[in-house]
């Protein structure tokens, strides 16, 4: 009786102290690079900000809005299909120079 109280007590609790395991997915958007691009120079008045290549099949960029304050940033794959990976607002441009004292 014992060891049955307390294993079940530990199973509880272990389920207790366990992350939700209902966690809602968020939607991914992927559309043609151009009609993006389109899109955020459109209606959220944002241009490239910078970017890079993730890796040899993606392109990672950053589109920002200094006017608004939003930006996108997706993945573009080499068949031109952009997928968005985060937006967000009060973008903040950062300064290339390096405060007095900085070995660069």
């Amino acid at each position: 009786m014992f060891k049955r109280l307390c294993s079940t007590a530990i199973i509880f609790g272990a389920a207790a102290l366990a992350p939700p395991t209902m966690v809602q997915a968020q939607a991914t958007t992927c559309l043609p690079r151009t009609a993006l691009v389109e899109r955020l120079e459109g209606r959220y008045k944002e241009h490239l900000a910078g970017g890079g290549l993730q890796n040899p099949q993606q392109l990672l960029e950053v589109w920002a809005s200094d006017e608004t304050g939003s930006f996108t940033v997706f993945v573009t794959r080499p068949d031109g299909i952009s997928c968005v990976v985060a937006t967000g607002q009060h973008w903040n441009s950062v300064t290339t120079s390096r405060p007095a004292g900085v070995a660069g």
